[in-house]
C-alpha cells in the first residue's frame, strides 16, 4: 500500500512537471514568435515619413550583401537583415537591376524590393568615346526629347564650356525631369571618379600636368583606333612636343572646322592644303605646342596611354584608309609610307 502511494505521487509529481515545462514552452514559442513579428513589422517599415527621394545606385553585378549595407546606410532600410530575408524568401537575389534610382526613406521593404528589381524608368544615353560637347549635346537632346522630356541644348553648351575634354564619354541613365545642369554636373563628376587618384599619379610621373594630358590624350583619342596604338602615339606626340616640334595632328584640323553640313558630320574626312594653312591656335601645323584646350573627350584608355606613353624610335605616324597605324623613324620613311598607304 505504501508502495502504491509513493508510485501514484510520483506519477502525478512527473505529470505536473511535464504540464509545467509544456506550458513554459508554448510561452517561449509564443514570446518568441510576438517578438519575431513585433520585428519584422518594424524592420520592414519605412524608416521615415519623409517623402523626398534619396539618389541610390546599383552597379552592374553588386551583391544583395552590399546593397542592403548601403540602403541601410542611406537610412532607406531599418534593418539590412530584414532586407536580406526578404529577398531570399520571394527569390529575387538574381533579378536586381543596375541603375541610378530615386528612393524615399517613406518606402517600406516590399516598394523598395519591387523598384530594385523592375529596373528604372530612366532615361538611357551612350555618349560616345571621341565626341566633341556639341555631339554630346544633339545625343542628349535626341534621347531625352524621344522620351518626351525636356532638354535645353544651348544651356548644356553653356553649362559645359571649358570643360570639353573633361566630360566623361560613357552610358548614362538619366532620370526623367533631370535638370540640364545636373548633366554636366553627372559627365564632370564621373570624370573625376575615372581619372582618380592613381591615374594622376602616373600622369605626374610622365612630367604632366592634368589638363596637358587630357590635351594630348583627346588627340590620341581621335588619332588612332586600335588600343596597341595609343601609348605609341602619346609617346610621339609627347617627344614631338618637348622637342619643339609641331604635332601635325590632323585631328586638331577638324576640330577648327567644326560640323560639315555635306557630310554631316563633326570631324571633316579629307583636309585640304588650305586647311592646314587655317589661322588658329588649334592648328598644329602652323604652331608648335600643344593647342589651348582638348578636342574631344578622351576614353580612359586614351588617358591611361598617356600616363603610360611608350618611348620609341619613331617621330611620325600615319593612318592608313583601314585605320592602321604606320610609323616612321625620320621624314624620308614618313613620305615613303605616305606613298604606300596613301597613294599620295
Amino acid at each position: 500500500m505504501t508502495k502504491l502511494c509513493l508510485v501514484t505521487s510520483f506519477m502525478k509529481e512527473n505529470k505536473k512537471k511535464k504540464v509545467i515545462s509544456l506550458r513554459v514552452l508554448l510561452m517561449l514559442i509564443f514570446i518568441t514568435l510576438t517578438g519575431g513579428a513585433l520585428w519584422w513589422k518594424w524592420a520592414s517599415s519605412p524608416p521615415d515619413l519623409i517623402s523626398t527621394t534619396t539618389a541610390f545606385s546599383v552597379n552592374r553585378g553588386e551583391s544583395v550583401e552590399s546593397i542592403a549595407n548601403n540602403l541601410q546606410k542611406n537610412n532607406l532600410i531599418r534593418s539590412k537583415a530584414a532586407f536580406k530575408l526578404w529577398v531570399m524568401i520571394h527569390n529575387l537575389s538574381k533579378s536586381m537591376q543596375a541603375g541610378e534610382y530615386q528612393i524615399s526613406p517613406a518606402s517600406n521593404l516590399s516598394q523598395i524590393a519591387w523598384s530594385l528589381t523592375h529596373g528604372i524608368d530612366d532615361i538611357q544615353v551612350t555618349l560616345l568615346e571621341g565626341w566633341r560637347r556639341e555631339e554630346m549635346a544633339d545625343e542628349l537632346q535626341k534621347k531625352i526629347e524621344e522620351k518626351g522630356e525636356n532638354f535645353s541644348r544651348e544651356e548644356f553648351l553653356q553649362e559645359t564650356e571649358g570643360l570639353e575634354g573633361f566630360l566623361f564619354p560613357d552610358t548614362y541613365h538619366i532620370p526623367r525631369l533631370v535638370q540640364t545642369g545636373e548633366i554636366s554636373q553627372l559627365l564632370r563628376k564621373t570624370f573625376d571618379i575615372k581619372v582618380d587618384e592613381a591615374m594622376r599619379a602616373s600622369i605626374e610621373n610622365q612630367g604632366l600636368t592634368v589638363d596637358q594630358a587630357i590635351v594630348i590624350a583627346s588627340i590620341v583619342e581621335r588619332e588612332t583606333r586600335g588600343q596597341i596604338d595609343r601609348p605609341i602615339v602619346a609617346g610621339i606626340l609627347i617627344k614631338r612636343w618637348r622637342s619643339g616640334w609641331p604635332l601635325q595632328a590632323d585631328a586638331t584640323i577638324q576640330y577648327i572646322l567644326g560640323y560639315q553640313v555635306k557630310e554631316h558630320s563633326w570631324w571633316k574626312k579629307s583636309l585640304t592644303r588650305q586647311d592646314l594653312e587655317i589661322d588658329s591656335a588649334y592648328n598644329t601645323y602652323t604652331n608648335e605646342g600643344l593647342p589651348p584646350a582638348p578636342i574631344c573627350n578622351p576614353s580612359l584608355a586614351s588617358i591611361k596611354a598617356v600616363a603610360n606613353q611608350e618611348v620609341s624610335a619613331y617621330w611620325y605616324y600615319i593612318s592608313d584608309l583601314q585605320g592602321n597605324m604606320h610609323y616612321a623613324k625620320n621624314l624620308q620613311e614618313h613620305n615613303a609610307n605616305i606613298a604606300s598607304y596613301l597613294g599620295k
